[in-house]
């Protein structure tokens, strides 16, 4: 399975709910904050289509927000 990538800003609090869900299945993911990195913004754009937080990339699926059940199913059934 690819590493998740999580968009983020400092202040989200569903992005610090994305985090520690991935902590606690035990799985590592690359954070890259929107806020601070304009390439990861665009990148986040170009993805989702909006600059709303957290976005979640695992392999070709993209999750807006944080989707417990969406994480669940893509971590127990990677494509």
């Amino acid at each position: 399975m690819d590493k998740p990538i999580i968009y983020t800003t400092p202040t989200c609090v569903y992005c610090r709910m994305v985090k520690a869900f991935l902590i606690k299945k035990g799985v590592g993911y690359e954070e890259k904050n929107v806020a601070a990195d304009e390439t990861a913004r665009k990148e986040l754009i170009e993805l989702s289509g909006q600059m709303g937080v957290p976005v979640t990339v695992i392999g070709e699926n993209v999750i807006i927000g944080f989707d417990k059940g969406a994480l669940e199913h893509l971590l127990e059934h990677p494509e």
